[in-house]
């Protein structure tokens, strides 16, 4: 639903944009930490009590893509440890956080700590970040209060139709519920013996690795996280040797491995990276390895995660699986 009073809220004066809307002021494009950024936030404050709302949803949660072997993300646990029961694992579509959690989660966008969502109460509130201390709030009331406040506060409001970061599904995805009737498919699909490799996304740009076996299905089912999109592969391969074979001389390769303990990795790695990602894949017990390319990147099987009374309410979508793709017709 689309909010019918939508500002952007930003510390650049609009009397220093040029003719394209393009800012040439002096301010710095990076939070200060300090009063600036404590004006942002309470700008925050005042659009949410001028709309009545003091509990909001988070929506699309993502974490930064620039995490590689020997690099910590840019603050640890994404700033998020601290904030939310469960840290990184706290941090998943439809989770419902106070007024003051989801202020701080707009302190953690403004200085880029490598997470960000949407943060709303449907039909009546949205906040989220863009790029370059860009803060975006929209209401289902005017918040002529709030309006006043955030000028009080040295910021400059400006009305817009809509947030440039409003939610747009995915024109290639698939909205597929990972239900009943999935998860029996599945079981089929692991009975005698046999093994699938799950990947689970329950943050944008961060998977969790799962082995299903007819053993398994029930606890991983039980164990994954809400609204988490799912992508079912093949298996993890104990032949070592073939597996490496595989690794090409260049390009961007995603490895999944399971170590002696018998919990599962990934490491996305181009060629620069590839001594160690052989050297961990070498010691482990199975592994496999899975092409970054769109189009070779096709999973055996895709769904998202209903919620627990079977309602899909993620907006966003499973990647297309191989039954998504058309069949060549006979004789072509």
């Amino acid at each position: 639903m689309q909010l019918p009073h939508v500002h952007r809220v930003t510390k650049y004066d609009p009397a220093d944009r040029d003719a394209h809307g393009h800012y040439t002021g002096p301010e710095d494009t990076t939070s200060d930490h300090g009063a600036v950024e404590a004006a942002y936030l309470r700008a925050v404050r005042a659009f949410a009590a001028d709309t009545g709302v003091d509990r909001l949803t988070v929506r699309e949660p993502e974490v930064s893509s620039s995490v590689h072997f020997g690099v910590e993300p840019p603050v640890d646990g994404f700033g998020l440890s601290t904030l939310l029961p469960g840290g990184l694992a706290g941090f998943h579509d439809g989770a419902g956080v106070p007024l003051d959690t989801a202020v701080e989660l707009v302190r953690l966008m403004l200085r880029d700590s490598g997470a960000w969502c949407r943060l709303e109460v449907e039909g009546a509130f949205a906040v989220h970040v863009g790029w370059d201390q860009y803060l975006y709030l929209g209401s289902s009331r005017p918040c002529h209060a709030a309006l006043a406040r955030t000028r009080e506060l040295g910021l400059y409001p400006e009305r817009l139709d809509a947030s440039p970061y409003d939610f747009e599904p995915d024109e290639d995805g698939v909205l597929r519920p990972g239900d009943d009737e999935f998860w029996t498919g599945l079981r089929g699909a692991v009975t005698g013996g046999r093994s699938m490799l799950l990947e689970e996304i329950h943050v944008q740009n961060s998977s969790r690795w799962h082995r299903l076996t007819g053993d398994t299905l029930d606890t991983v089912r039980s164990a994954l996280a809400p609204r988490a999109r799912l992508a079912v592969w093949p298996g993890l391969s104990s032949d070592i040797a073939t597996v490496l074979d595989a690794l090409p001389a260049d390009g961007l390769i995603e490895g999944v491995w399971q170590d002696k303990d018998g919990l599962i990795h990934s490491a996305v790695a181009d060629e620069e990276e590839f001594p160690e990602l052989v050297a961990r894949i070498s010691a482990a017990d199975a592994a496999a390895l899975l092409s970054m390319d769109a189009e070779e990147r096709v999973p055996l099987l895709s769904a998202v995660m209903p919620d627990s009374d079977g309602v899909l309410r993620a907006r966003w979508q499973a990647e297309r699986s191989l039954a998504d793709l058309p069949s060549d017709p006979p004789g072509s």
